[in-house]
Formats: C-alpha cells, structure tokens, sequence
C-alpha cells in the first residue's frame, strides 16, 4: 500500500509547509536551497500539489492492491530524485544525505526534533528501486506543470510571447574509449566473468584455470595494443593481431561448447548460459570486425559498429567542438524560455539536429496553445528552407535561423538586420542554461540502459526547472527579510 505522503501532526515533527529557510541559507549559493525551497512551495500549492500527485499516483501505483506493507510514500520518492541529480551525486551519497542531512529530512517531513521518537530511514536499495518507478513520460508531465506554474508567477502579462532559444548537446554514456581490440577484452573478460559464476553453481568441464587463461589472454591484448598503436613494423603488427584473434577464436570456440553441454537447469543458471551466449556472440563480431580491418584492410561501416558491449545504444558523435573530437552518447535537443525554464527537450537516438524543427514545433504547440512565439532562435546546424518554411508557418514573428554557406542578397539583408543581430547574440544564454544543467547530472549519466537514460535526462531537467523556480522564490524571500529588518537597521 502506497501513499502520497499524508503528514500527520506527530510530536516533534515539523509541518513541511512551516519548514522555515534561515538568512544563511536564503544567502547561499549552493544548489541544494533554491530546490528544496521550490519542492517545499510544489507541495504547499494545492492546485500543483494534486496535479503532480495525481500523475505520480497513476503511473507508481497503478494496478497495485491498497493493501500490504507501506511502500515508500510519492513525496519521498519525488524528493530524493530531484535531490540526486540536484547535486549531480550518487546513490550511495544520496542515502547518506537522506538520513543525515536537516533540512532535506524536515521537507521529507520525517525529522523528529526531541520526543524520542523513533525516525524514519531510508535505504540504499529502497530507494534505488523507488526512484526507478518513475518514467520518462512522467517526467515530461510533471516538468510541463512546473514549467506552467513558473510562468504564472514570473510573466507579467497574460498574453505575453515565448522567446525562444534551441540548441543539442551530448549527453555522455559512462564507457571508456572503444577500440575493436579493448572491446574484444571487454567480451572475452564477461565471458570468463560468467563461466567462473557457473563454475561454482554446477560442474563446468575444460576450464580450471581460468586464472591463467585470463592473464595470458590480458597479456596479449596489452601486447597487441602495442604494436598496433605504437609499432612502425606493419609485418609485427599483423603477427601480433593473429596470435590476439587466435587466442580469441579458441576461447570463443570452447565457450561454445559450455553453452551447448550445459544441462538446462534452475533460473540462475538458465540466466548465465542467456549471458555467456551474449557476450560470446559479441566476441564473435569482433574478431571478425578485427580481421578484416586490420588483417584484410577493409573498412567497417558505421553501422555495423559496437561502442560498448554494456551500453549497447551509446553513439559515436562528432560536433566539430574544439578539443573535443569525438563524445559517446546521445545528443539532447533542448529548447528554454526568456525565464529560462527549459519547455520541451528530447533525446536523440541516431538523428541529427536539421530535422527535428518540425516535430519541435508540433510539441510546443500542443503544450501551450495559447501563447504566441515572438522569436525563436536556432545555430546553423539546423538551418534547412524546409525549417524556415515551418517555422514561418507556425507564426513566428522572427526567426534566427542562420544559413550555412554563402548567402543570397535576401538572406544577406535579413541576417544583417538590427533585431536578427540582437536575438542571435541573445542566443548564447542557451549555452549558460546548457552549463547549469551539466551541473544537475547531465554531463555523463552513471545509469544503465536506454530506458534509464532517458529517465536520467527527465530528472535532471526537473532539477533544473525547479531550480529555476527556487531562485526566483529566494529572490521573493530575501526581498521580504530586508524588509523585516529595515525598521531595526533604521534603529541602530
């Protein structure tokens, strides 16, 4: 059975909407305060309060029995996942700060100030399978209505445009740099990996010393990766990536084996054999990928390339960027407003920046149809006269939409204008938005899998947006503290 989080009167137990923020704290310029300072107003706003609950309840506890043990309330999964990626920190820093941290534990609602009441902790693995109840679909949701809230209070008049600025940025998996030969290692290493787990579950012929295999079979990648990246000797490279795909084809073959005279047998060893089968077929790709570049001088095409055994939907991505050749990961489309909340962002999976305006604009306008785009500006990697047809079409009043290349008399007198100039200067705060979200978890996602990824992203926007949110709310209550102490400055 699991609730929203109902706060009952307890003794010593402060109501979270009477969680008060100290002069010191409202001062800070940590990250943590303005975002606890939003949650606290999400959940003293009756209309956002029911909004957000009511999306969490239907997608968290949908289809479960009301009956049972208590499972971790709505607000402290909603809470601990923000504050994660807040702090861009890990999970088992996260269940330190939850069990130890003051305020975070009193907008929890669970600090007990005296009464010996015993205090309510949260747990590594509690909270790990919590948060990963939550979704991307979700998150678009709920980012919407904190998005909607914020332009409540900070627009000044009700018909007021959008001002837009988009842009994409990687988002990087958690792998190292690949090469055929580490990722062959990276396969046979699982493999034996997964033969010694089977080894000690039931009887595995042909395979005692696994630790000697693994050392011999280490030692010739090592010595491989020598010749091949550091060697001049052309004749000594292929002898020394022979006798590396010799030694690989060997294993590979007695792997083979294992998986077809392994009896079936209970879950865990049907899940290991499933595991050895995979890590032995990429094992398979890779010597043959192995062979034929750099023994046969063949060219691999893109899209028979694997850049993670473990992150299999990670890609190779080459923005141009100086110092920074190559980024493994996914691009993330990212669209914010003159507030600088971020209204619509998406992850990329093997597309490229042009064609997403269309879709983009469809997205905006299905989230606010009420509000008209005075400007929306883009770089010049999404320049297409498709592009500027669309986004002419949906009533744009002036696009930035610098064109690669060189440019026509039109074109010319339209990007040298006074307002095209002004809105595309104004355009690098996209980058400053792109920065402090680096900051909130997206510089390299330590999630793994598709699914996880795109929730990762999800929730470091949320911290983002309610950052956002929480600085304007701490600009509200600094402004009302110089006010309380006016009259005693006056006095002194």
């Amino acid at each position: 059975m699991r609730q929203r989080f109902e706060q009952q009167t307890t003794l010593g137990i402060l109501p979270i909407g009477e969680v008060e923020f100290t002069p010191r704290t409202l001062k800070s310029r940590d990250e943590l305060p303005p975002v606890l300072l939003a949650l606290q107003h999400l959940y003293v706003t009756p209309e956002l309060n029911e909004a957000v609950f009511s999306l969490l309840e239907k997608q968290v506890c949908n289809g479960k029995k009301k009956t049972g043990r208590p499972g971790m309330d709505l607000w402290h999964i909603l809470v601990l996942a923000v504050v994660r990626h807040t702090l861009d920190t890990n999970w088992d820093r996260l269940e330190h700060i939850a069990n130890n941290d003051l305020l975070i534990r009193r907008i929890l609602g669970v600090y007990v100030e005296k009464f010996g009441i015993k205090e309510q902790e949260f747990h590594y693995q509690t909270i790990v399978d919590n948060v990963s109840l939550i979704d991307q679909e979700l998150l678009i949701q709920i980012n919407e209505l904190v998005v909607r809230h914020g332009h409540d209070l900070l627009k000044k008049k009700e018909d007021e445009a959008l001002r837009l600025k988009t842009d994409s940025f990687v988002l990087k998996t958690d792998v190292h740099f690949p090469t055929d030969l580490n990722l062959l290692w990276d396969s046979a290493r699982k493999c034996l990996d997964t033969v010694e787990k089977l080894r000690s579950m039931i009887p595995v012929k042909g395979m005692r010393k696994l630790k000697y295999i693994r050392k011999e079979f280490k030692g010739q990648f090592r010595s491989t990766s020598q010749q091949v990246f550091k060697g001049r000797n052309e004749d000594k490279k292929k002898l020394a990536v022979r006798a590396y795909l010799d030694m690989a084809v060997k294993l590979q073959e007695r792997f083979e084996v294992i998986i077809k005279t392994t009896p079936a047998g209970d879950v865990k060893t049907m899940a290991l054999i499933i595991s050895l089968e995979t890590y032995s077929g990429y094992l398979k790709k890779f010597i043959g990928q192995i062979g034929r570049r750099l023994l046969e001088g063949e060219s691999i095409p893109a899209s028979e390339k694997l850049y993670s055994i473990f992150e299999e939907h990670t890609e190779w991505i080459s923005k141009g960027k100086l110092g920074q050749q190559v980024e493994l990961g996914h691009l993330i489309l990212l669209t914010t407003d003159q507030y600088h909340f971020i209204i619509d962002y998406k992850v990329m999976e093997k597309q490229k920046d042009a064609p997403q305006v269309g879709d983009l604009l469809e997205r905006i306008e299905k989230k606010f149809p009420e509000r008209t785009i005075y400007s929306h500006s883009f770089d010049k990697g999404f320049y297409s006269k498709d592009n500027y047809a669309a986004l002419e079409q949906a009533g744009t009043e002036y696009i930035v939409l610098p064109k690669r290349g060189k440019l026509n008399k039109e074109e010319k007198e339209r990007e040298h204008t006074r307002d095209f100039k002004a809105l595309r200067n104004q355009h690098s705060a996209v980058e400053s938005n792109i920065n402090m979200l680096e900051h909130h978890g997206m510089d390299r996602c330590p999630d793994k899998g598709i699914a996880h990824y795109k929730r990762y992203v999800g929730l470091s926007v949320l911290a983002y947006n309610l950052h956002i949110l929480g600085n304007h709310l701490l600009a509200t209550e600094r402004k009302k503290e110089e006010r309380r102490q006016r009259p005693f400055k006056q006095a002194a």
